[in-house]
């Protein structure tokens, strides 16, 4: 099978379903609002990561009030260096605007500056049922792979917290991959569930998903996505390796039998994945790029692939970098908008607190 374009569904799309406004959505009648995030968990941002997320959310801070945050209290469901910790933040967040993501245009923050988050996940994770949260797939894969006994209460917490995430800001959309759609669900469920019980809310937000071109596969291993705990670093191109070692893993990568360079998920996993990459990071057409190989062979496509991810990636890696020689004005920039999200989350937090029953402060 041929895939014939690497066009995603824009979020105008998918947010034309209006949602009624609540007192909490601010811009309500100009801008609907967005929220997304990627965590801290590595030293770079992959591929993967940039052509299925960033790209998108580039796009997104056009036309949307757009959050952008780094989940941080997520991170922590896994053992962390505490110095890496705040590390890979700092990385995280300088690649977020090497990209394009504007902290002038959108909010960009690390969740765990905004205490709201924490506070509003308990709420949610009282209402939320044990049958429920057990049937998230990503715990029970998660769960698998750790031990039952060594996974913590905080992975199991998981999805509540994202939910807190995403409510806490009254999105109409949510940008994130096809495998958080489980967690959007229960997002939305526990939504309806508040609004039932305690009167109207929450906004229930839609999950907005890349139809093509959403998964970028390991280089070594192209039945699998790319993914930062792959078995080899080899399948993997982060943001910020080096030109010469973006280009040697793109070379080695692994193709299929035969000569010819065409799309066919299932008879030619690797060639395949090589020319989803190269349609994303060119915008040209999958159709196009066979057309153009033609007669030629696997070895041409792997050098030329080569040159046009380390031309994409180059500027960004080299702004990110200057970025993180400033840590000071980094951590500035993430503060206010630390800050601009509290703005928001802040009296969203309240009104639930006093629908719940909680007794306010003395002022």
């Amino acid at each position: 099978m041929t895939e014939t374009t690497t066009r995603r569904t824009s979020p105008a799309d998918v947010l034309a379903r209006d949602t009624a406004p609540t007192a909490h959505l601010a811009g309500a009648g100009t801008r609907h609002r967005v929220l997304s995030g990627m965590q801290p968990s590595a030293d770079s941002l992959h591929l993967g990561n940039y052509l299925g997320a960033l790209v998108n959310w580039v796009k997104v801070q056009d036309d949307f009030d757009a959050y952008f945050f780094i989940p941080d209290l997520h991170a922590i469901t896994v053992p962390q260096d505490p110095e890496s910790m705040v590390r890979r933040t700092r990385v995280a967040a300088a690649q977020y605007i090497a990209a394009g993501i504007d902290p002038e245009r959108s909010t960009l923050f690390v969740q765990s500056q905004v205490p709201e988050h924490a506070q509003l996940a308990w709420v949610l994770m009282c209402m939320t049922g044990m049958g429920e949260a057990q049937r998230m797939t990503q715990f029970k894969d998660k769960a698998a792979k750790q031990g039952a006994e060594a996974a913590g209460v905080g992975l199991f917490a998981y999805p509540m917290l994202m939910a807190a995430d995403i409510l806490l800001y009254q999105p109409h959309g949510v940008p994130v991959g096809d495998d958080q759609r489980q967690h959007v669900e229960l997002t939305r469920d526990l939504a309806q569930r508040f609004n039932a019980r305690y009167g109207e809310t929450f906004v229930v937000p839609e999950g907005f998903y890349p139809v093509n071109g959403a998964r970028v596969y390991d280089l070594q291993n192209p039945l699998a996505k790319m993914s930062k705990s792959a078995a080899s670093p080899n399948g993997l191109v982060n943001i910020l390796d080096a030109p010469k070692v973006i280009a040697k893993r793109i070379k080695s990568a692994v193709t299929d039998d035969g000569t010819e360079v065409r799309f066919d998920r299932e008879a030619k996993p690797g060639v395949s994945n090589l020319l989803s990459i190269y349609a994303a990071v060119t915008e040209r057409s999958v159709a196009e790029l066979e057309e153009a190989y033609v007669g030629r062979m696997y070895g041409h496509l792997k050098v030329d692939l080569a040159e046009a991810v380390v031309e994409r990636l180059a500027p960004i890696r080299e702004r990110a970098l200057e970025l993180m020689d400033d840590p000071a004005e980094l951590d500035r920039l993430l503060a206010r908008g630390a800050a601009k999200a509290r703005e928001v989350a802040s009296p969203v937090l309240a009104d639930v607190y006093a629908k719940v029953g909680f007794l306010p402060p003395a002022r």
